[in-house]
């Protein structure tokens, strides 16, 4: 069996990915795209939230996102829906992205430089006025 170091695990989970800028991020939301937060808690607490992101820790999110999974969230409606996985620094979402790929997500994808790159860009609050945060603070304010 040959082995692979964890540079050349993340150049190939990379190598079919559609990588997303951050600047790229505001038209991705509008066009449907659903923002991931895969962080775990202590480092959302630590480095910040990001309002408007779907937070699914890493170690749930293929069975959350998979459609065919028992345990999929609503969002995760079919093959078709374009995922956008982010973590603090853009490393382990491309990981994550890849994986999600091999179930069949082709539309998965990371946003290059993470919540790290969003912070440094002044783009916290971009994800506030996607299509599907705003359909879930409708339902919440319907309660």
């Amino acid at each position: 069996m040959s082995r692979l170091t964890i540079d050349q695990m993340l150049e190939n989970a990379r190598a079919d990915l559609r990588r997303l800028y951050v600047y790229d991020l505001p038209s991705a939301l509008a066009r449907g795209a659903i923002l991931v937060d895969i962080r775990p808690a202590a480092q959302r607490v630590s480095e910040g939230s990001l309002p408007g992101a779907l937070v699914i820790e890493r170690n749930v999110l293929e069975w959350r996102l998979d459609p065919t999974s028992s345990a999929r969230l609503a969002l995760a409606a079919d093959h078709d829906v374009e995922w956008i996985i982010f973590c603090s620094e853009g490393y382990t979402s491309s990981l994550a992205a890849a994986s999600l790929q091999q179930l069949g997500l082709h539309r998965a994808t990371d946003l290059i430089g993470g919540y790290q790159a969003l912070k440094s860009a002044g783009l916290l609050t971009v994800a506030v006025g996607a299509p599907h945060f705003a359909r879930e603070v409708k339902s919440l304010a319907a309660l």
